[in-house]
């Protein structure tokens, strides 16, 4: 929808304002995107005035908005005195349904960092009730906003590329000691979870998002190698699809802190589709049946759908998310990576720690609900 730069901006609160809290800030902060910061939401006063310094009084440009945020210490303090338009819940992943769910009830529409939960049933529930309220959850899937991913998901979709035999995905995103050591939550079962949960479930929800179709099984094994920390560096997984198809995932934070991949791979009738981000550098290599590598065709068309703008945003995704979301408030369209999306990767990646965990293939959607928690103790104490 083509926006009208004289409508009301929507109002947005982050809640939480740790790391990835500077990403929702700049994105909230981009001029084009219709949006205004009204709140920060954080325990700890000082991360939120850090927040506050850093990203909005440090520039001229702000510094009268700057007057007009207000700091809350708690979620139930912010909506009972100012509900924004927007809540943004950039907490650990342990408080994310705890959170999201009054906001809703409030009337809030809302982004969220993945995973969206970690249990099934809150995430199913989160979806649902955001449905019978006509609400908007955006989730923080980056991949699906990259260039060229809905171009190829939906000729996917229609069709083009023939049946699809299988898909193979990598995620090698190394984390050193450092980061699991500098908060108490990294790495837990209770809140965070390992290279699957925290690292690798964008990326499954990418290649559902492609292939255009969601697990019906999973076949886990997981790996505690490096890190000192509760759950997985390192964990492999067969997914069977809806459609008869495969994906087979490989998630680790094993490998060097500096080298961080993400690889996709899709073999069709008709050809097959390698894409990826290697230390921050995108790659593609599209071919067709015959092996010739047509990715130029595929490039020039969205290089011009989308410009050498849309390109350089690649750099901090979230400003697409917030412009889409923005854009589904008003036009009542779906987000590109909506509550759906965030429940049918949460069950699947929990099926697959099930999965591992009772040491056989698990059916989705399960017998039974399932929380990341009940992997404590997986891994001895050595």
């Amino acid at each position: 929808m083509e926006k009208n730069h004289h409508e009301t901006p929507l109002r947005v609160a982050i809640i939480g304002c740790g790391r990835v809290a500077k990403k929702h800030m700049k994105a909230v902060l981009h001029e084009e995107n219709g949006l205004e910061i009204c709140a920060l939401v954080d325990s700890d006063k000082k991360a939120a005035l850090a927040l506050l310094e850093e990203t909005v009084l440090s520039d001229r440009r702000n510094s009268d908005l700057g007057k007009k945020v207000k700091l809350f210490p708690s979620t139930e303090a912010m909506l009972a005195v100012d509900p924004p338009d927007i809540a943004a819940v950039t907490l650990p992943s342990g408080l994310h349904y705890a959170t999201a769910l009054p906001a809703l009830e409030a009337g809030c529409h809302i982004i969220m960092e993945k995973p969206m939960t970690l249990r099934i049933s809150e995430a199913r529930e989160l979806f649902e009730f955001s449905e019978s309220k006509s609400l908007k959850i955006a989730m923080g899937h980056i991949y699906r906003y990259f260039p060229l991913m809905q171009t190829l998901h939906n000729e996917i979709k229609e069709g083009a590329w023939g049946k699809i035999s299988h898909g193979s995905v990598i995620v090698r995103w190394g984390h050193d000691q450092a980061y699991y050591d500098q908060a108490a939550w990294r790495g837990t079962w209770k809140l965070d979870g390992g290279a699957l949960m925290n690292q690798s479930i964008h990326a499954l929800d990418l290649m559902c998002y492609l292939m255009n179709t969601t697990p019906s099984s999973a076949f886990a094994h997981l790996a505690k190698r490096y890190r000192n920390m509760e759950a997985e560096d390192v964990g492999g997984v067969v997914f069977g699809m809806e459609d008869g198809s495969l994906c087979l995932l490989e998630g680790t934070t094993a490998t060097g802190p500096n080298d961080h991949e993400a690889s996709f791979f899709i073999n069709a009738e008709r050809g097959n589709i390698r894409i990826g981000l290697r230390n921050g550098i995108p790659f593609f290599d599209i071919r067709d049946i015959k092996g010739k590598n047509i990715r130029g065709k595929y490039l020039r068309r969205e290089l011009k759908r989308i410009g050498i703008k849309g390109f350089l945003e690649t750099r901090n995704p979230h400003i697409q998310i917030y412009r889409n979301l923005r854009d589904s408030i008003i036009s009542g369209d779906t987000p590109i990576a909506d509550a759906y999306s965030g429940y049918i990767s949460v069950m699947s990646m929990l099926s697959a720690y099930r999965s591992a965990k009772e040491g056989v293939r698990i059916n989705i959607p399960g017998d039974r609900d399932f929380s990341l928690h009940e992997m404590t103790g997986f891994f001895p104490h050595l």
